[in-house]
């Protein structure tokens, strides 16, 4: 896979659809590798026409990683969501897209959002998927999924990628599937296994703090979808971040929790490309 020089860091990404076509570029969440975002939901958004750009996050996948000696603290991250919405712009700059549409899942709505309040000449559109403002008060995970999310990982291949199954069927809702989730998680950590590139990745976005007030200021079409199932980040961070941005769209799947199961892939596909619609109507 490619990889560009961006921000200080390398990142790896992978295109689908023609260079010509509108840029939609996706955006994982919390230790997500680009794989995250399954073939077929790109490829029903190339087929709408867009050029489809997934990556790895700066200490997740074929990216860089934070050296596990580096020390941290919510006073003094190494790095910030400002710095992961900083390597988005510069992925843009290496593909030459001037401005994209983003979809950003969980901790990647969380950058998506950064991104539209820093730097809104890069963004056309925005989806936040379930994410959430940053404020304590909305968006909460239940006891247990807390926990799951945050356990350590186990060193061992095989327990591992059970790790990952035991989560996903904790956090996923109605739609999951054991032996996609198996598979998936095998081709991860096969892909690349750094674990404590999370404890970067939410560091980061803890010492944000709460987005609502700058989320006033974004001014793109903006959907919010997410599920009423999700137990890792409540769906009042949906409905809040909703309340945020000025006109922004809420969509509340009711049989949808912390994941995007390919049953939903349509009506996800279709809350997009409403939004990047709407966004070029009011262009």
């Amino acid at each position: 896979m490619p990889i560009a020089t961006a921000n200080g860091i390398d990142i790896c990404y992978e295109e689908l659809g023609s260079p010509d076509d509108p840029c939609l570029l996706l955006v994982t969440g919390f230790k997500g590798q680009l794989t995250a975002f399954h073939p077929d939901l790109c490829a029903l958004f190339a087929a709408e026409g867009l050029r489809v750009v997934r990556f790895d996050n700066r200490d997740s996948g074929l990216s860089s990683k934070t050296p596990v000696d580096v020390p941290f603290s919510l006073e003094a991250p190494p790095y910030t969501v400002a710095d992961m919405s900083l390597d988005v712009v510069g992925l843009l700059d290496h593909l030459g897209i001037e401005a994209a549409h983003i979809v950003g899942v969980s901790m990647g709505g969380i950058i998506a959002q950064s991104l539209a309040i820093e730097h809104p000449s890069r963004v056309l559109t925005v989806a936040s998927i379930m994410s959430t403002t940053g404020d304590p008060a909305v968006g909460g995970a239940t006891p247990e999924a807390e926990a799951a999310a945050l356990a350590p990982v186990p060193a061992d291949r095989t327990a591992a990628i059970q790790h990952h199954v035991d989560v996903h069927k904790l956090v996923s809702g109605p739609h999951f599937d054991e032996a996609q989730t198996r598979g998936d998680a095998t081709v991860a950590f096969d892909r690349s296994n750094y674990p404590q590139g999370g404890m970067y990745q939410v560091i980061a976005v803890m010492a944000d703090g709460d987005r609502t007030e700058r989320l006033a200021g974004v001014r793109c079409p903006t959907v919010v979808i997410h599920g009423a199932m999700d137990p890792l980040v409540n769906v009042s961070g949906g409905e809040a971040t909703a309340k945020a941005i000025p006109g922004a769209e809420l969509i509340v799947l009711p049989d949808m929790g912390h994941e995007l199961p390919p049953a939903l892939f349509p009506q996800l596909v279709d809350a997009v490309i409403r939004n990047i619609r709407r966004g070029s109507q009011a262009g």
